[in-house]
């Protein structure tokens, strides 16, 4: 039997973590755990936090958005005391992942950020990933930070229209 509800909200996060081929950002694991009413916000971020620690679990941070991917001694953890989290709590999480299956890997395969470089500009990068590789990217140097977060607005709103014209005009026999 689990000792504590915080140890148990810590094989929920890594069971999502596991069920997904895609890392979770930080919005996407709180919306599910909140909306089943698991435990509240805060006791949520002091176990992604202490999950970091620990090594369970890595963090990338991609702008304003911290996502979390599974180590191997996460996976290692979870698959000892997976059998603690009850089999109603699994069924929620993977109802929850598979209902929102696209909205979830659609938020963790496009991405764009960007960073002031050395010579004063901001260098802008575009990317579209599938499970851990990157299939396509761009990168744009552009004069203002307001430039930079524009087309990284842009791109997450646009980037299906704009790889698919990118693909048509690169494929096109002239």
């Amino acid at each position: 039997m689990i000792e504590s509800s915080f140890t148990l909200y810590k094989l929920i996060v890594l069971y999502m973590l596991q069920n997904v081929d895609f890392p979770l950002a930080n919005t996407q694991i709180s919306d599910c755990i909140l909306e089943k009413g698991y435990t509240n916000y805060f006791h949520l971020q002091e176990v992604l936090s202490d999950l970091v620690d620990t090594r369970l679990v890595e963090v990338e941070k991609i702008r304003n958005t911290t996502y979390y991917h599974m180590t191997e001694e996460g996976r290692k953890t979870l698959s000892f005391f997976e059998n603690e989290i009850s089999s109603d709590i699994r069924r929620e999480i993977d109802s929850y992942l598979k209902e929102h299956s696209y909205e979830l890997r659609k938020k963790t395969s496009t991405n764009a950020d960007y960073y002031k470089s050395t010579g004063g500009d901001y260098e802008v990068r575009c990317q579209v990933k599938e499970k851990k590789s990157t299939i396509f990217e761009m990168m744009f140097q552009v004069p203002t930070e307001e430039a930079a977060m524009t087309i990284c607005r842009n791109w997450e709103e646009k980037n299906q229209k704009v790889y698919a014209w990118l693909m048509k005009e690169l494929m096109k026999n002239h």
